[in-house]
């Protein structure tokens, strides 16, 4: 068997190569992060072995860092572990009472935690799989608090130029509500509007839910609004609806990207009754 260790840093990466008889097949030994090093490291690995199933590379994890030698390592079917600093800290500690630590020691002390098998599980493309719904789901979470806080300014900004607005409607937050302050963003510019043009706005954008009745209701009680005439605060909510449509977009396609890894892993979580892609994030 063939052990590899690896110590990742930003710019390079220090290895070490060894067989299970403790023989040193290559000394530590530095690779650029770039596809050179990368390609320098896969070719002195199959200089010792033609089979590459009876290899294993270890690294540590080093967040970011590590990612893109990861994926070049599992894109070439080798067998990766990917160790928790702390466990490699501790093990280096086991092994001498000094208190060493350099790139080079440790890129040999992850090649001796491999071949003493201190029950590491290997990284699978599984894992790594789980490691990218793991990066989705926090962009997702972002994403969603994002539009939860423009969503909050839209209420603001509707107290201020059309306050009487909120009380004609379940929720501001719907398609037509925000179709019809995008186009007419200030109870003054919905007062003068024509009411055939704000029955088909209606119409079209609710999918025949508001039709001519609620258009005179809104265009009434624009009439007699309260709300400031402020065209500062009209462009910046326009800005700010468009804002939310674009974050609507964005995060249906990530849930489109993570519905697609689901079913690529065939998660099981699937199988649970009533939990959905949306659910089982």
């Amino acid at each position: 068997m063939i052990y590899v260790g690896i110590d990742v840093a930003k710019d390079k990466h220090d290895c070490f190569i060894t067989n299970s008889d403790g023989e040193v097949l290559f000394k530590a030994f530095t690779i650029q992060n770039n596809k050179e090093g990368f390609d320098e490291l896969y070719q002195r690995i199959v200089t010792v072995t033609e089979d590459l199933a009876k290899v294993k590379v270890g690294l540590e994890a080093t967040g970011h860092y590590s990612y893109n030698i990861l994926g070049f390592l599992l894109d070439k079917g080798l067998t990766t572990f990917v160790i928790n600093p702390l466990h490699t800290n501790l093990y280096r500690k086991s092994l001498s009472l000094r208190k060493t630590k350099t790139d080079k020691v440790d890129a040999r002390t992850i090649a001796m935690m491999l071949m003493s098998d201190v029950n590491l599980k290997s990284y699978s493309n599984i894992s790594y799989h789980n490691e990218e719904l793991k990066s989705l789901t926090r962009y997702r979470f972002d994403k969603v608090q994002q539009r939860a806080k423009l969503k909050t300014s839209i209420s603001r900004l509707v107290n201020i130029l059309f306050p009487e607005l909120e009380k004609l409607v379940s929720t501001l937050h719907i398609i037509s509500v925000y179709r019809l302050l995008n186009e007419y963003p200030g109870a003054s510019i919905v007062a003068d509007v024509h009411l055939t043009k704000l029955t088909n706005l209606l119409q079209a954008t609710s999918n025949g839910r508001y039709g001519k009745e609620i258009a005179i209701t809104f265009r009434e009680a624009a009439k007699y609004s309260i709300g400031s005439k402020m065209p500062a605060k009209s462009l910046e909510l326009k800005h700010t609806i468009k804002l939310i449509w674009e974050l609507d977009s964005e995060i249906d396609e990530i849930e489109s990207e993570i519905k697609a890894i689901m079913n690529e892993i065939n998660s099981p979580i699937l199988s649970i009754p009533g939990i959905s892609y949306r659910m089982g994030l």
